[in-house]
């Protein structure tokens, strides 16, 4: 193992580099032109699994002229620039969970990242997508984290089904975005926890791990100057109030012994992929006795989105940034000869800021309004019903829009007064788009077709679980941002059922496929069942939501080799 690793693992100045605002590419690490043989006709050795968090199809398409790493590389391969997290509920879990399951939220159970049990033995009834709420050291703010929630297998479950010799390894910021890529039957998984990659409790952390955690502890110390300003980007520099926030002109400096500074930046990428890289290395991924899969999850553009919008010269920075780190892991998959496939995808898109929208031709773009939060909306159900519960909240809900869960300890009755009371309120209000029942949505039939012509209700049944979801499902109209007030580190988001937050790029690439664009409306489930057949696993049908699609520019097909 020694061995293995002096040969393989970079050392820590070249990791350092990755970190470091403006830090060039080495040269050894650009990424080889494709090449022109043609795809092997045997299973990939393995499978990289790419998302981008909050990466929309508006933000792809503003900026892939400019993508020359690893973005670049992937716009060769077969390019699906309208994929669609179908769902309403367009969340960091449920869109996760769609990329290698195969499967909407209605059948994988992830229906949003928190949900409420009201009649759960715990204090707290919150319940957060990627934890073991069984577990007494687990809440929703600090989970134990688990996949226990994930109804269905993910891609790396059916691969260790069909051989056990299969590696399944997912990386990412975000715990949540391990567990429903990475599923249940995980080999090696990472996150980022309190300014350093961690796994689960009671694990080792590998060399790998160890050695990024060393070198991000090493900058984060330290600090780092700002980002260079690509000149592509300096249009977008424009300083802006949102709320009490100044977005439009950052440029990520990091302030010494700052960890958020460098979560809330492209460095977090750079580590994600750091590790990735290292990963591959170690456990020599892509070259064992059956096919790997690699899932990694950058989360940098959600962050950045969050905290400054998606139009301005942060984002816009966090591109040219991703597309290096993303650059790098495929370079060196490339330089190790391994024949890999690739998918990128996200989990949702996004929505800027609504004060920068009302200066870009946007005014109708607005925040919530407060009497849409559950405790308002309880305060007004009392006062025209009268019914109050025996203990604890009348409504809970994670925010001022989704779903929205009655007391437990509600007579049936008073259950059915106090749900007419809150539907006939969100209806009237001139923020709320529709508005469902739990029974409405039960006895709806699961969506089909094309989901660009998807109504609302079937956005929602798709997202429609019935031991999870809420009584009430109430979905905001467009453009409004379901932010009451916007304050440093939170001034946009994303959730909504409106193809600003829908509508995804899919990429996929493998050296030798015929590249070729498709337009035509697909979705994220349909990414399990074309690498799946791929992999020539074994399917039957009803396995999954989605479709193989055919990668195959050319006479070949990729989705006749399924069995």
């Amino acid at each position: 193992m020694r061995q293995t690793l002096n040969r393989f693992i970079f050392p820590a100045a070249m990791a350092m580099s990755a970190l470091v605002p403006g830090a060039p590419l080495l040269a050894k690490d650009a990424a080889p032109a494709s090449a022109t043989a043609p795809a092997p006709a045997e299973p990939p050795r393995l499978i990289l699994a790419i998302a981008v968090d909050q990466f929309s199809a508006d933000l792809f398409a503003q900026y892939r002229q400019h993508f020359t790493g690893g973005l670049g590389k992937l716009l060769t391969g077969a390019v699906f620039p309208s994929g669609y997290q179908s769902h309403a509920a367009t969340e960091t879990c449920p869109g996760h969970s769609t990329l290698l399951t195969g499967v909407h939220p209605s059948r994988s159970g992830i229906i949003a990242n928190n949900w409420f049990q009201p009649g759960i033995a715990r204090a707290e009834k919150k319940v957060y997508c990627a934890e073991d709420e069984t577990d007494p050291a687990s809440s929703s703010s600090n989970p134990v984290v688990s996949a226990g929630h994930l109804k269905v297998p993910t891609l790396g479950d059916r691969m260790k089904a069909a051989n056990p010799a299969s590696r399944n390894v997912a990386v990412s910021a975000k715990d949540r975005a391990v567990m429903m890529m990475g599923g249940h039957k995980i080999d090696a998984a990472y996150w980022w926890k309190g300014g350093a990659f961690t796994s689960f409790a009671g694990l080792p952390l590998a060399p790998s791990a160890q050695a990024v955690n060393r070198t991000s502890a090493a900058l984060i110390a330290k600090g780092a100057p700002a980002f260079a300003v690509p000149a592509w980007c300096l249009p977008t520099q424009r300083a802006m109030a949102a709320g009490s926030a100044t977005i439009g002109a950052g440029r990520f400096p990091l302030e010494a012994a700052k960890p958020d500074g460098f979560r809330v930046s492209p460095r977090i990428d750079a580590a994600t992929a750091d590790l990735a890289i290292r990963l591959v290395d170690e456990m020599q991924l892509g070259k064992g006795a059956a096919s790997d899969v690699l899932s990694v999850s950058f989360s940098a553009t959600d962050y950045v989105g969050h905290a400054y919008g998606s139009e301005g010269l942060e984002m816009c920075i966090q591109m040219a940034e991703l597309d290096k780190s993303i650059g790098r892991l495929l370079a060196r998959l490339d330089l190790l000869r391994i024949d890999y496939a690739v998918v990128l995808s996200a989990d949702h898109g996004g929505f800027d800021a609504p004060e920068r929208l009302d200066q870009q031709a946007y005014p109708r773009a607005v925040r919530v309004d407060p009497a849409l939060l559950p405790g308002e909306l309880a305060k007004a159900v009392i006062a025209k019903t009268g019914i109050k519960p025996a203990n604890g909240p009348l409504i809970y809900g994670d925010g001022a829009f989704g779903d929205y869960y009655f007391s437990a300890s509600l007579s049936a009755e008073d259950k059915t007064r106090a749900s007419d009371a809150l539907v006939t309120l969100l209806k009237a209000h001139g923020q709320v788009a529709a508005v469902f029942t739990s029974q409405e949505l039960a006895a709806a039939p699961l969506p089909s077709g094309s989901p660009a012509d998807w109504s609302l209700k079937d956005r929602a049944r798709a997202s429609f679980d019935a031991q999870r979801s809420g009584d009430i499902v109430m979905l905001l109209d467009r453009a409004v941002v379901p932010i009451p007030a916007a304050g440093p580190g939170y001034v946009a988001t994303h959730g909504s059922p409106w193809d600003y937050d829908r509508r995804v790029p899919m990429l996929f690439w493998r050296r030798g496929l015929p590249g070729f664009e498709q337009p035509a409306p697909v979705e994220t489930v349909d990414i399990a069942p074309t690498l799946a057949a791929l992999l020539k696993l074994n399917i039957t049908d009803g396995d999954f939501d989605g479709r193989c699609l055919d990668l195959d520019g050319g006479p070949g097909n990729t989705c006749a080799g399924g069995k």
